[in-house]
């Protein structure tokens, strides 16, 4: 890789110097563009999408008979759509700040069989290796109940077949729980910030898990390394999947039914605003991908990274994308946001996703952990830090970016407004660790 000037890019970008000491900072992309201009550049569409959503019906049978908690939603994985209004006077009143429009949680913290945002992508992109190899022997056809693969007959075909992925736990947690449910081998290449728990419980599903000192970059590495040393090792590259990011996209047409359960309008008049908390960048590229097919210029969407990791923010900001990393600055990657803990973003999510993301923002540990208390006291929803990430993205627009909303025609749409949040894990953290979690919101506050 060819050396970077490093000062270089902090003389161009001033905003750079903000980073480096660490301070919160609203990005707005000057490389935002209008829905049709900035489709027809992308790699990906609609039929990708769909060809996803179809595949994950396919599997819902199987799925509802192993995971008997998807059995009310019939085998689909999917979230609630909550409004929190407890929870917007409470950032309205310690920000200062008033939130025009409806305040929604999506809570990918409570999705069925994971507890995260990865539950989506990941464990689609197993289904889909899995259905390959089923077809491709004759095990299987699309035209066949798919609960059949809750058998000793795949589960014994499978187990010849292994699967690496590198992680900072969520996605980890997704791939080797759906992966050992089949019947593959599964190794789970865990980075330095992994929390012990997520660690437990994989072993405690006979996923082998191999722990580093080091950060999320030399997980993955490690885990491409071993997938390209055996030829029936199938590696989940976190930073390069179509398949993650197709199933990530797939929550669109979701939380348009949703919007459509509670009488809530999309349209040029009824602006949309999702605010995604983001690591390497596949689980809130993929969902914002999807949600700008859908909405198209109706929908606004943000990312939100910790002030020690945002990498997703320098790399689009330089257009280096994954040709830099946080460490290239001189900042440490050292977060308690453990899924945000990635000092290198995704080039594919980035370059997918420029045309079509309005801008990014960091937060500090201490207001995910003060957020997190408010969530707690005032709508009994208990989150991890990283998935408080969105929650400050209401104040940030209607202080830092009020340029966006000027610039875009959205001052006096504003108040007809929905802002969602995406909480993207949480449901299960132990107890006894959201209690420490809690406790220090409260030595924050």
């Amino acid at each position: 890789m060819e050396r970077i000037d490093i000062q270089a890019y902090i003389e161009n970008y001033p905003i750079l110097k903000k980073l480096i000491e660490l301070e919160e900072y609203l990005w707005l992309n000057p490389n935002f563009e209008m829905f049709q201009k900035a489709i027809n550049k992308s790699p990906l569409t609609q039929d990708d999408v769909n060809d996803a959503d179809e595949r994950l019906k396919r599997f819902a049978p199987y799925i509802s008979k192993v995971f008997p908690e998807t059995k009310d939603t019939n085998g689909i994985i999917e979230s609630p759509l909550v409004q929190i209004p407890s929870m917007k006077q409470s950032l309205e009143k310690n920000f200062q700040q008033t939130i025009l429009g409806e305040l929604f949680l999506k809570c990918d913290s409570h999705l069925p069989i994971s507890g995260s945002i990865k539950a989506r992508g990941g464990i689609y992109e197993i289904l889909k290796h899995a259905e390959s190899l089923a077809l491709k022997h004759q095990l299987l056809t699309i035209d066949d109940d798919y609960s059949k693969i809750d058998s000793d007959i795949f589960r014994e075909f499978f187990s010849n077949y292994s699967i690496a992925v590198g992680s900072t736990g969520n996605l980890g947690m997704s791939i080797g729980i759906i992966s050992a449910k089949l019947g593959f081998k599964v190794t789970v290449h865990m980075s330095a910030d992994a929390k012990q728990w997520k660690k437990d419980l994989l072993r405690s599903k006979n996923v082998n898990v191999i722990e580093y000192e080091a950060d999320y970059s030399k997980a993955v590495e490690e885990g491409r390394i071993q997938a390209e040393a055996d030829p029936n090792c199938y590696f989940v590259d976190d930073e390069n999947s179509n398949d993650l990011f197709l199933g990530y996209a797939v929550a669109a047409s979701r939380l348009k039914k949703q919007f459509e359960e509670l009488d809530i309008t999309i349209d040029e008049n009824h602006p949309l605003f999702v605010y995604l908390p983001c690591g390497v960048g596949g689980g809130p590229g993929g969902v914002a991908f999807g949600l700008k097919l859908l909405f198209k210029d109706n929908v606004h969407c943000f990312f939100a990274e910790p002030t020690h990791s945002p990498c997703m923010l320098m790399g689009l900001m330089t257009g280096l994308h994954d040709q830099v990393s946080v460490q290239d600055f001189g900042i440490d990657n050292k977060t308690d946001a453990d899924g945000l803990a990635v000092g290198r973003p995704s080039g594919f999510v980035g370059k997918i996703i420029e045309p079509f993301l309005s801008g990014s923002y960091t937060i500090s540990d201490e207001k995910l952990y003060t957020m997190l208390k408010e969530l707690a006291d005032t709508e009994d929803l208990y989150l991890e830090p990283s998935a408080l990430a969105g929650m400050i993205g209401p104040i940030k627009l209607f202080n830092e970016g009020k340029n966006y909303l000027l610039k875009n025609n959205l001052l006096k749409k504003i108040k007809n407004s929905t802002h969602v949040i995406w909480g993207t894990g949480g449901s299960m953290v132990p107890e006894k660790m959201m209690k420490e979690y809690y406790q220090k919101g409260s030595f924050f506050k």
